[in-house]
């Protein structure tokens, strides 16, 4: 199915160029400014943004990244108020769009109102913690498509059966953990990622604990797309206070962007 997404990986695909998937928590420190965030990291070069929903449990997610979701949640953000936040973004942006969130939220407002309102809003991909593929029956649905999540443990018959259920791209968890800023790459990402492209022909984005432009250059050397999160959302914490804050994340985006487009 034709969606942004695909639509973007197609067109870096001709530039024989790499993604840049920037992920930060809508509503952190507030809605109003994760609007400006967004125009900011497309401006830095962003391919695809990863929103986070706010939840009050992200098992999947380190320190940095459960500190913004608190954040968002005591400032009042809401899984209506993130859809509303992306139709803000789409009135200036057509950046592909994935939210970034665990089935307790979606459960709360509605798994049919949620994948209609987010198709609506603007949404392209979904990407669930914490729903076991056997147990997502749709690969995209209302024009959402389903992002798949791979383990460094996942063993090779149940990397064929994820693959077989995938759409957009798939997502590889570089380490074993949470999300976090790490001070160096896992030496089994490229042969994982090989591993992973012999049963799919989906572009394959590595994340958790990519934080600096090197990483992201020797990331890129064997992945479709390179994720950055706990950096980007650390940094706006530090910066918040500041009316400059979206115009400095994009100074700090702009020299990882640029490492995934060496080639």
């Amino acid at each position: 199915m034709q969606n942004r997404i695909n639509e973007c990986f197609a067109v870096l695909r001709s530039r024989n160029e790499k993604a840049f998937i920037a992920f930060i928590a809508a509503g952190d420190p507030d809605l109003p400014r994760t609007v400006h965030l967004a125009l900011a990291l497309e401006s830095a070069g962003t391919d695809i943004l990863e929103l986070g929903v706010p939840f009050s449990d992200p098992l999947a997610d380190g320190l940095v990244n459960q500190l913004a979701a608190q954040r968002a949640l005591e400032a009042g953000a809401t899984v209506q108020g993130v859809l509303d936040c992306v139709r803000q973004i789409r009135g200036r942006s057509q950046i592909p769009i994935v939210l970034y969130t665990y089935m307790n939220p979606i459960f709360q407002f509605g798994f049919e109102r949620f994948d209609r309102e987010a198709s609506d809003a603007g949404v392209d991909g979904l990407l669930l913690l914490d729903l076991p593929p056997e147990e997502d029956l749709e690969v995209q649905s209302d024009g959402l498509l389903h992002i798949r999540l791979i383990a460094p443990t996942t063993p090779p018959d149940r990397i064929e059966k994820i693959c077989a259920r995938a759409a957009g791209f798939i997502y590889y968890v570089s380490r074993e953990g949470v999300t976090g800023v790490q001070s160096g790459v896992a030496s089994s990402v490229g042969e994982r990622v090989a591993q992973i492209r012999q049963c799919t022909k989906l572009p394959i984005a590595v994340g958790f604990g990519i934080s600096n432009a090197e990483q992201a250059r020797e990331v890129a050397q064997f992945a479709d797309a390179i994720v950055v999160g706990s950096a980007i959302v650390q940094k706006i914490q530090e910066m918040s206070a500041g009316p400059d804050m979206p115009e400095r994340i994009r100074q700090f985006v702009q020299p990882l962007v640029a490492a995934t487009k060496v080639s």
